[in-house]
């Protein structure tokens, strides 16, 4: 079964593809008089969402702004690479350069710009009176919490000159166009890339509580915690264009195209990984398209990411159950990384546990550890796709004969 869940999910991924997304939007676009147009495309698909506007405008000025692991050819304009999940100077770099660009344009002036998952990570703009520092603990203390990717978004919006519609006050009176290929669950644009060209997900207040809910305020620094106190409750953003090019309710249903006789598990998994194995357990016989994008709780010091360390904690559970043999599934993030590992994901089955023994890995020793990239990697079951230049969160084929 291998084989054909990896063509079923390797069409979700496809139907993705940045280029094609932009492609098919550029016709319903008015880019007006390309001397006063200005492109910036950010994220982990930036590259390929950029290359077809290049093809049909050359624009007054370009960037391009992408995780340094990108891989793809020359362009024409300008790079610059940033760190992914953990902001880094360099992306600090870039957001300013983001930043001086809008705030240079006039009433007459366009900006188009181009966001793909993972933008977010790679756009830190510290709010006066803030450091990168202090932005890195918030990102480091969410990740680890297991937060979802909106709770994420609303606290580092209150945070950045950025997000939450911080763009689109710095390119202000200047006409904003934003296409977006959402890797949130459920398409709330707010949320994706921490929604640069609209208005933020909450209040300051509402970042506070969510801090406090996910046990991160007391690791924040006092910084950060003052300046929640302190912040407006309200941003006024000027009106922006922005639409939805693509997403994973789109990746899903070309999987169904792929596999008609499968179903499709709803609502997707957004829960932790323990929760959603769970779900899956309960998943009569059949073939299941999975979207979605879990969280994990991180405790221990090992490698991993959340669709490896899901699909490892499935295959702990089939084993418990006695599933019968045949079963089979794969599960990974469409950028073709999964947390900190160059694996997307993995595919597994009943030989998993057997082989990752054999090597001489307990499984259940390595989740504790959260480190299930090792323990997948001894088994040979990891799936490495490379970078795939595109993001809609995480998908997933399960089938139980």
């Amino acid at each position: 079964m291998k084989p054909k869940l990896r063509a079923i999910w390797d069409a979700g991924v496809a139907a993705a593809d940045p280029a094609g997304a932009v492609t098919r939007a550029l016709p319903d676009l008015e880019f007006g008089d390309p001397a006063q147009l200005s492109v910036v495309a950010v994220g982990k698909a930036a590259p390929r969402m950029i290359a077809p506007v290049l093809e049909a405008v050359t624009p007054k000025q370009a960037l391009i702004v992408t995780h340094r692991e990108n891989v793809f050819d020359d362009l024409g304009v300008p790079v610059m690479r940033a760190g992914h999940p953990v902001p880094d100077p360099e992306g600090e770099a870039a957001a300013n350069a983001i930043l001086e660009m809008a705030e240079g344009l006039g009433k007459d002036d366009h900006l188009l710009i181009l966001i793909s998952g993972g933008a977010s990570a790679m756009l830190p703009a510290p709010a006066k009176g803030l450091t990168l520092d202090d932005k890195v603990r918030v990102t480091k203390a969410l990740l680890a919490s297991g937060a979802p990717i909106e709770v994420m978004n609303l606290v580092r919006q209150q945070l950045s000159r950025i997000k939450g519609g911080g763009l689109a006050i710095a390119a202000d009176p200047a006409r904003v166009t934003a296409l977006v290929l959402s890797d949130v669950i459920g398409d709330d644009l707010r949320a994706v890339a921490s929604g640069p060209t609209l208005a933020p997900l909450g209040t300051p207040e509402d970042a506070v509580q969510a801090l406090r809910g996910y046990f991160c305020y007391g690791k924040v620094s006092q910084e950060v915690r003052n300046h929640l106190r302190e912040a407006p409750k309200k941003r006024d953003v000027p009106e922006t264009d922005t639409r939805i090019i693509g997403s994973n309710d789109v990746s899903v249903a070309t999987m169904k195209e792929q596999a008609p006789e499968a179903k499709i598990l709803t609502p997707p998994l957004t829960e932790d990984v323990k929760d959603a194995v769970e779900r899956l357990a309960k998943l009569p016989s059949g073939l299941w398209l999975i979207g979605g994008e879990c969280t994990v709780q991180v405790k221990g010091k090992g490698m991993g990411g959340r669709n490896q360390e899901l699909a490892l904690r499935l295959a702990m559970k089939a084993e418990e159950e006695g599933w019968p043999a045949g079963w089979t599934y794969i599960q990974g993030g469409t950028d073709g990384r999964d947390g900190p590992t160059d694996a997307a994901g993995a595919v597994v089955n009943g030989q998993t546990l057997k082989k990752m023994r054999a090597a001489g890995v307990d499984p259940a020793a390595a989740l504790k550890n959260n480190d299930s990239y090792h323990a997948l990697k001894a088994a040979g079951d990891l799936l490495m796709t490379g970078a795939t230049g595109t993001n809609v969160a995480d998908l997933g084929v399960l089938y139980r004969p």
